[in-house]
């Protein structure tokens, strides 16, 4: 099979790019166009996936593009998207454009081309504070932010196509993923960086909010189940540990791995509005289960745990804590 990942110049996409060529997949990467001919996180993939996958460079936005990228192909991974909260904030057109009008060009041209899978990349936030816990599927929707009402708008266009058009639609939909190559605008490399770093005092926002971590190798899993299975079609798919913990206890856990010290600082900056806080995130994860047969290698206390030593491992190598800026707040 040929399949088209978008947003694999990122971090959940590279390592998913990583896996299908490994699996024996045929692989057409959709990276953002830009100047520098940059491929993100692609340009330092491993050693045996270089050279192994195409790459096409283009915006999500631009429906000719996306068509042109989807050609030939015979299932597309979208993972492209605007995902940073705070952003959405100050620039909530461009959440709109990237993540609703991108998600529609995609299914669109799927329609039209005749592809056989649809995966779409949906988002825990959706849910906004749990009502219930675990979270199910149906559990309501709630934009809290301007990012996570345009990815609640998004689910919805994709999920339209398969109802109206019969368009294979899976939406997958992870809960909070971590693993090497995150951006610093997520809270664990935050708190590793400005430990590696050695600070003592750590900035971050809220710390009672809890939040269902899944270690990316689990999240990079799901999405290939998905791929694979044909009673995903038509369905929402959570994909999560089933396990929560609170910020504050993540810091503290970070920094036994990493066997220092700290104090944590509010930092006002990086609190959300109040009503917008996410304030429990914890997943259901039985559908994926009985529908992918899937299920975390990375749940529960441990498995978290072992996730933060590999995560901390790959961001203490200095060629990698180079890349970031852990003295400046990034949205």
């Amino acid at each position: 099979m040929r399949i088209l990942v978008t947003g694999a110049d990122g971090f959940i996409g590279s390592h998913l790019t990583e896996a299908l060529v490994r699996a024996g997949y045929d692989v057409r990467t959709f990276v953002l166009y830009n100047s520098f001919n940059s491929w993100g996180w692609l340009d330092h993939c491993d050693d045996d996936v270089k050279g192994k996958f195409e790459v096409f460079a283009g915006d999500i936005r631009d429906p000719n593009g996306v068509r042109t990228a989807m050609k030939d192909c015979d299932a597309v991974l979208h993972l492209a998207a605007l995902i940073a909260i705070p952003y959405s904030y100050h620039s909530p057109g461009t959440y709109v454009d990237t993540n609703i009008k991108g998600t529609l060009n995609i299914v669109q041209a799927a329609r039209d081309l005749g592809v056989s899978k649809v995966v779409h990349t949906s988002t825990s936030e959706v849910y906004g504070t749990a009502q219930f816990v675990p979270i199910t599927e149906d559990h309501p929707l709630q934009g809290q932010s301007p990012y996570s009402a345009s990815k609640i708008g998004a689910d919805q266009i994709a999920m339209s196509f398969y109802t109206s058009f019969d368009t294979p639609v899976t939406i997958l939909r992870p809960f909070n993923t971590y693993g090497p190559r995150q951006s610093a605008r997520a809270v664990i490399p935050t708190i590793i960086t400005q430990i590696a770093n050695e600070e003592k005092q750590i900035k971050l926002g809220a710390l009672s909010p809890t939040r269902d971590f899944n270690y990316v190798t689990d999240t990079v899993a799901g999405f290939v189940a998905a791929l694979k299975s044909e009673k995903s079609v038509g369905q929402v798919i959570n994909i999560g540990s089933n396990f929560e913990i609170s910020i504050g206890d993540t810091a503290h856990a970070i920094a036994r791995v990493m066997e220092t010290e700290i104090e944590i600082i509010s930092d006002e900056q990086r609190l959300r509005p109040t009503k917008s806080e996410v304030e429990r995130l914890c997943a259901s994860n039985e559908k994926a289960g009985e529908l992918l047969g899937w299920q975390p290698e990375y749940g529960n206390v441990e498995g978290f745990h072992r996730g933060l030593k590999e995560t901390v491992a790959w961001f203490c190598k200095s060629s990698h804590l180079m890349s970031y800026k852990p003295e400046i707040y990034n949205l």
